[in-house]
């Protein structure tokens, strides 16, 4: 008989800092380097590519879970934000991750903490005016988080551009000294960039999802080359809203260093949108 596979190797759970700095410090004195890979849960392939890589160039990766309540406004969805903790441990077991960070809000958020880290400029376009504070709470938590761990690098999807921006801003700013790495964004083989959040499409709206993605790409092959961006913007929101997308809160080209807005693109680039699928909001970008 063949034997059975055995199962995955059980990821070590740290609950609080002194805990992860003192795993992550005897990592470092035996010539580990370490990564980190902040998430809030509700893992998927995405999250699980993030952990590969980080493989790549750290012998030993740790994954935080932590749903941050400083970036939910209070209209958001912070309280039916899926929450799945055991599942999310047996795939990181199965990806080979070596630890996961699981802080309470307690831990994060003592009593009396009073400390928020802003970044100017990167947060005043795109989502910042429309998710007033987000920006400060994803800022906070990933500056603490880089600060408890002290890991080499720390690795963050592109789907979410405006985020990983002011998190390299942050960093650079605050000279901590920690690699932040972008990953490219994974998607479904119909193009719908993978989130935790697809999960609250109905069935229609997940057929629908794909062309927000369909629409970003169109409108950077139309702006590549220094065409006026105007034009091209406008047909892309017309073609979201035919797609079902309502209210579409924005579809704009974008410098991808500082994001400010772009009349034409005549340098790196990103296409960025937000807009409603039913309940849900959807986020997605790509390069020009």
């Amino acid at each position: 008989m063949t034997p059975s596979p055995s199962p995955p190797a059980s990821v070590l759970r740290l609950g609080d800092v002194a805990a992860l700095r003192a795993r992550v410090g005897a990592w470092r004195e035996a010539g580990e380097g370490v990564a980190l890979v902040p998430t809030m849960g509700a893992l998927h392939e995405g999250h699980l590519s993030l952990v590969r890589r980080a493989q790549e160039s750290c012998r030993r990766v740790v994954v935080s879970i932590f749903v941050n309540p400083t970036q939910f406004g209070p209209n958001e969805d912070f309280s039916r934000y899926p929450r799945v903790l055991e599942a999310d441990l047996a795939l990181l077991a199965e990806v080979g991750a070596d630890a996961a960070f699981l802080p309470d809000v307690a831990t994060m958020y003592p009593p009396g903490f009073s400390t928020t880290v802003t970044v100017a400029g990167l947060t005043e376009v795109l989502c910042g005016p429309l998710r007033p504070g987000h920006f400060a709470g994803v800022a906070t938590v990933v500056t603490k988080l880089l600060l408890q761990a002290l890991p080499d690098r720390a690795l963050f999807g592109e789907k979410d551009f405006q985020q990983l921006q002011v998190i390299r801003r942050a960093t650079r700013d605050l000279d901590i000294p920690v690699a932040i790495e972008g990953v490219p964004t994974l998607r479904e083989a119909d193009g719908l960039a993978m989130s935790s959040r697809n999960r609250y499409l109905s069935d229609e709206e997940r057929r629908a999802a794909p062309a927000m993605h369909r629409v970003l790409r169109q409108v950077a092959d139309s702006v590549r080359g220094g065409a006026p961006t105007g034009p091209a913007l406008a047909e892309g929101r017309a073609a979201l809203a035919a797609a079902g997308f309502t209210p579409v809160q924005y579809l704009s080209a974008n410098d991808a260093e500082s994001l400010a807005p772009l009349e034409r693109v005549e340098g790196p680039a990103r296409v960025l949108a937000a807009a409603y699928l039913g309940r849900t909001r959807l986020i997605d970008n790509v390069a020009v």
